[in-house]
């Protein structure tokens, strides 16, 4: 007959079973009770860009999921690098969150930081990716790229073409039609996607590449003539409007995309449940909904795929930096 486990022999099993339930559930101190307080949602654009819709439609769905508030809280300035270091600086616990950015994969090319986006940036997930979209004033005279290249080369210099900022998305590919077609435009950067818009809309620039969420709607009550897509194919948004590159400027191709991350240092733990917790909010058709109303498709990357992205965007982006000689502020 064999005798009663001794105090050690309990010990030992109740270690082991406890470690067989923690490779299964989030048993670690560094998780229980996240979130226990608000969320701060970083935005490096003002209100209005694309960024910001992303944040803000996702935002209520988190704070349901989540059980606390988050946040959003607006921090434009020099391409999104005002809320970057915000975030390098914020207490590696979770309740710090950021919109990324095509810049922060191009800003480390442009200017000198005081953080390492690569070491300082704990990368949760691509939460959301749009085309931009070549819009031009209702009185602009060239409507397709064909007119658009033949009156640039015409008139050197004289299109003023406005961005959400040096380094932006908006900025990189007016820069890369200009080097593809042989062109020069004057560009006009903007603390902001928003800030471009209104005063495309009022006529004092003549070109922008937008994001199709912060433009789209403007289009659609013709307040701007939409001319081209600048992805690999159409976009669901506006499927009537032809590429860049079938409209004759063969192999361009530019993407827009949102990603979201906290402070590096946060426990893996943590980063997995904002991960889970994101994930689930991006599949939900309210979410998927809103997304392709404003032109944008939800995202589904991995915290490891979207650190693999980044990493491939920011050699990517320095390499064109280069060849067209852009410098920051």
């Amino acid at each position: 007959m064999l005798g009663r486990p001794g105090a050690i022999t309990l010990i030992k099993i109740f270690t082991s079973a406890l470690g067989a339930a923690c490779a299964w559930l989030p048993c670690t101190s560094h998780s229980q009770g996240f979130p226990s307080k608000p969320i701060r949602f970083l935005v490096g654009a003002p209100p209005g860009g694309g960024a910001d819709f992303i944040a803000r439609t996702l935002g209520p769905k988190l704070t349901e999921s989540f059980g606390q508030t988050i946040v959003v809280e607006n921090r434009p300035g020099a391409n999104g690098v005002v809320a970057s270091e915000l975030l390098a600086r914020a207490a590696p616990d979770g309740y710090t969150i950021k919109i990324n950015i095509i810049g922060d994969a191009i800003n480390p090319s442009l200017m000198k930081l005081n953080f390492d986006v690569l070491k300082d940036f704990a990368f949760i997930t691509l939460a959301a990716e749009s085309q931009n979209l070549l819009v031009a004033h209702p009185s602009f005279p060239a409507t397709d790229i064909k007119a658009l290249v033949a009156l640039s080369k015409k008139q050197p210099g004289a299109i003023a073409y406005g961005s959400q900022g040096i380094g932006s998305s908006g900025h990189l590919a007016g820069e890369l039609f200009q080097l593809m077609t042989g062109t020069r435009w004057t560009h006009v950067p903007y603390k902001g996607g928003a800030l471009a818009l209104v005063d495309l809309i009022g006529g004092q620039i003549s070109v922008s590449f937008g994001n199709i969420p912060t433009v789209i709607q403007q289009v659609r009550a013709g307040k701007l003539r939409a001319i081209a897509v600048t992805g690999a194919r159409r976009s669901g948004a506006v499927p009537n409007i032809p590429t860049i590159a079938e409209s004759g400027v063969t192999g361009y191709q530019v993407s827009n995309w949102f990603g979201i991350s906290t402070r590096a240092g946060t426990s893996p733990e943590i980063v997995a449940r904002l991960y889970a917790d994101i994930a689930r909010a991006l599949k939900t058709p309210e979410i998927k909904a809103a997304f392709d109303n404003a032109g944008a498709e939800p995202g589904d990357m991995t915290p490891a795929q979207f650190a693999a992205f980044f990493q491939d965007e920011y050699a990517k982006w320095a390499k064109v930096v280069k060849a067209a000689g852009i410098k920051g502020e």
